[in-house]
């Protein structure tokens, strides 16, 4: 993993077109199963929009790697079956989960988001840290 990736935390905050995305991510060892080598995070999400316009969230694309520099692109509608609208000052919060192969990782990503003009953009994700608090080799 490279050096960049080992100073991740679990928090990650980006503000693209006057939305903001803040994650925070955590280990869940309740439904992990490193003996069989799958680490499962969970992370929770609020999205604000600290613009003045009304914004629709359209779709996710997720890039989530591993350890060993193995990338899973995960593309779809909405989030958590969801496709929140949120009109200036609004949040929307979800959690969510994904299944890695290493102890630790990262994801990053993005929503496209659409105003109500009719115009669509992306807001970025930061990238932030996946990290079992235990590894033994």
């Amino acid at each position: 993993m490279g050096e960049a990736q080992r100073e991740l935390t679990a928090l990650s905050d980006a503000v693209t077109e006057n939305v903001r995305v803040e994650v925070l991510s955590h280990y869940s060892e309740e439904n992990s199963k490193p003996q069989q080598g799958v680490w499962v995070f969970q992370y929770t999400v609020r999205i604000t929009n600290q613009g003045a316009e009304t914004v629709q969230l359209i779709s996710r694309h997720w890039i989530i790697t591993d350890a060993a520099e193995q990338a899973k692109e995960v593309k779809g509608p909405g989030v958590v079956g969801q496709q929140p609208v949120l009109a200036p000052g609004e949040s929307f919060t979800y959690s969510s989960w994904c299944p890695i192969e290493t102890p630790m990782g990262m994801m990053r990503g993005t929503y496209q988001m659409v105003r109500t003009s009719g115009e669509q953009f992306n807001i970025e994700i930061a990238p932030f840290a996946l990290k079992a608090r235990y590894t033994v080799h």
